[in-house]
């Protein structure tokens, strides 16, 4: 049996009933989640021994995001000059129960500088927010900013497990992929 949360990313769509969540990690990631009405307003950055090309095409790689906690599948379905349509399938279990999100994005692409996005439609009724890079001295931060208001019907006790461990779990993995693809986004940034 599988049951649809209402979400719109990997890691953003499940967010509803927290005030204000703010954390460090030894990688030192740092998140902020905060409510605001009926969405949620997520903050978090990250850095990685990248350069700002390397860290373009590790956010725009958009297939692999298949490779990161909870998303089982994302395609690119149409491209069109600096922007793609992509969408996404997450899945996640709790108590052996599973969830499932399903998203289609419009990703707008400023090469090397940012990365907007939007929910076209999904299971969230709202999705919207953007990816800033900071190169600095052999390092690029990420930067994350995002809005989402879930569906309402997500129970709270779901909210709350997705908040503590998916969100973190993601920018975690993220920021340990940015990291060791260096090697590999290096051909296409020469």
């Amino acid at each position: 049996m599988k049951i649809a949360l209402g979400s719109a990313v990997f890691f953003l769509s499940l967010i509803s009933g927290v005030l204000a969540q703010e954390t460090a990690t030894p990688i030192d990631l740092r998140l902020l989640v905060a409510r605001n009405g009926d969405r949620f307003q997520i903050n978090a950055s990250y850095e990685a021994p990248i350069n700002a090309c390397e860290a373009f095409a590790f956010i725009t790689d958009y297939e692999g995001a298949k490779y990161l906690p909870g998303i089982v599948d994302s395609k690119v379905v149409s491209r069109s000059g600096n922007k793609a349509r992509v969408t996404r399938l997450l899945e996640e279990r709790i108590l052996f129960i599973p969830f499932e999100m399903r998203s289609e994005l419009e990703y707008t692409e400023v090469p090397n500088k940012t990365l907007h996005f939007e929910q076209l439609s999904g299971d969230t009724k709202y999705y919207k927010g953007s990816w800033r890079l900071i190169p600095d001295k052999g390092f690029t931060t990420f930067v994350y900013d995002g809005q989402v208001e879930p569906n309402s019907l997500i129970p709270s006790v779901v909210i709350e497990y997705f908040i503590k461990n998916i969100l973190r779990r993601q920018f975690e993995a993220m920021a340990e992929m940015a990291s060791q693809r260096k090697s590999l986004t290096r051909l296409s940034c020469k």
